[in-house]
């Protein structure tokens, strides 16, 4: 059964920071091919991406692509940026509700433990402290109302990047190559195992 696999999300989809390999959704597809399974790929990641970007410029043409497996991490753009949490869990939640229409697997990503990211020490604290766990408790809530599989990065990430002092890139902010293929792995088992059904 082949996969017809489209991504949703912000500079972490595009792959900003990786010298070659994409993000984490080109390497999650390259994950599913080696295991033996054909796996078509659409990248509509866009970086700066908002969730309200995500709505605007992306929403129509996942439909219009007859997804299988859709995967979305989306937020972090939206904390740096001042989005309210009501705004942007009413985002998601269209969001999700557009997209279970399409009979595809869905799964979410949340927002990294921002804080432990080098760019942190060079910014004001009050731009993520007391922000990350309310718009995590939105992605969670959205993805419990709608039956989305979520993929806890921000736990994750609180074992990963101590773990792994390359995880990010010299801007301090982005994933380096290594720390894609860490996001990419975490993903893969929850993903496989959907895609198997």
């Amino acid at each position: 059964m082949s996969v017809n696999y489209v991504s949703l999300g912000d500079s972490t989809a595009v792959g900003v920071g990786a010298a070659q390999g994409g993000g984490y959704p080109d390497r999650l597809a390259s994950r599913l091919r080696q295991g033996g399974l054909p796996v078509g790929h659409t990248n509509l990641g866009q970086s700066g991406a908002r969730v309200r970007d995500v709505v605007n410029n992306a929403l129509k043409r996942v439909v219009a692509l007859q997804p299988t497996l859709i995967t979305l991490g989306v937020g972090t753009n939206d904390i740096w940026r001042g989005t309210e949490v009501a705004e942007f869990q009413d985002d998601l939640d269209r969001i999700a509700r557009r997209l279970k229409q399409t009979g595809a697997s869905m799964v979410v990503v949340n927002i990294a433990d921002m804080a432990l990211a080098p760019v942190a020490r060079m910014v004001p604290s009050t731009l993520y402290e007391g922000r990350i766990g309310p718009f995590n408790e939105s992605i969670a809530t959205v993805a419990r109302t709608h039956g989305l599989h979520l993929v806890d990065l921000f736990t994750a990430s609180r074992e990963m990047i101590p773990r792994r002092p390359d995880f990010f890139c010299s801007d301090g902010f982005h994933p380096s190559a290594a720390g894609y293929d860490e996001w990419a792995d975490l993903m893969l088992p929850v993903v496989r195992t959907l895609v198997q059904r």
